[in-house]
């Protein structure tokens, strides 16, 4: 279950829950946000395509690291269909070339007061794993509030290895 930020303000989202299940090559993610979601902004669908500044409206996030490295990668998921990834060498360091190609899976659907999106996306990060599962909604009349599994001290941050909240444990046969 996500937590929304202290500092975010209390609007038409309740919930949001998130389930992961590593496979060998990735990770199968699922986000359920309830609420009152007539007030939340969601994007009209598009045809799947990498996309920039996701964050900056309603949009599901990943954050994936190997478990003591410096280095991560983010992944941000839009439910029009669209996405971003980033790779870092450190805490908000682009490693090399910014994005990569992933092409991931995002189904997105309404159900009454429920989102639901899934997503499934290859990793090139191995071994045991730590994540950072986020979210930014959007509402009418353009207030954003951030949820996120653990979130440090001070204004929202899903880049703090602080907010890495989850551990997986390598795939082995």
């Amino acid at each position: 279950m996500l937590e929304r930020h202290a500092q975010s303000p209390a609007g038409a989202v309740r919930s949001i829950e998130v389930r992961v299940r590593r496979r060998r090559d990735g990770l199968d993610a699922s986000y359920a946000v309830e609420g009152d979601l007539g007030r939340v902004l969601l994007p009209a669908p598009r045809s799947p395509r990498a996309a920039e500044r996701l964050w900056e409206h309603t949009c599901c996030e990943l954050f994936v690291a190997r478990k003591g490295a410096p280095g991560y990668e983010e992944f941000n998921f839009s439910p029009s269909g669209e996405w971003a990834s980033y790779v870092f060498s450190d805490y908000r360091r682009t490693a090399g070339s910014k994005a990569r190609a992933i092409a991931p899976r995002i189904v997105s659907r309404l159900q009454g007061n429920r989102l639901l999106l899934e997503t499934s996306v290859p990793l090139s990060v191995q071994g045991d794993l730590e994540l950072g599962l986020s979210a930014v909604i959007e509402e009418q009349g353009g207030a954003l509030s951030y949820w996120a599994l653990r979130h440090p001290p001070g204004k929202p941050d899903f880049h703090h290895r602080g907010a890495f909240a989850m551990e997986l444990d390598e795939v082995r046969d």
